[in-house]
């Protein structure tokens, strides 16, 4: 059985309520977020720092930096704002 590390465990577990709760914002009905709205995102998932903002087609690379000096990308959906990956 694999131990899932505890620093990992709440990312994961915020992920999910985000992805899974009523009240997650959807933005395919205006078929693009923004680059405002894929930071807020990221930071809801990833609290810190934006070091930077990229778009890349279909999506948005959100580059954080966390309180404890960890860099992340976190890539959001540009057309639904879902996170498709993070650290």
């Amino acid at each position: 059985m694999k131990i899932v590390s505890p620093s990992l465990l709440l990312p994961l577990i915020l992920t999910l309520a985000l992805a899974l709760s009523p009240t997650a914002p959807s933005y395919a009905a205006s078929g693009n977020i923004s680059q405002q709205q894929a930071v807020s995102i990221a930071q809801q998932v990833y609290p810190g720092r934006v070091l930077a903002v990229k778009r890349e087609s279909a999506v948005y690379r959100v580059k954080t930096l966390s309180d404890n000096g960890e860099v992340r990308i976190i890539v959001i959906d540009a057309s639904s704002g879902k996170v498709i990956s993070g650290p």
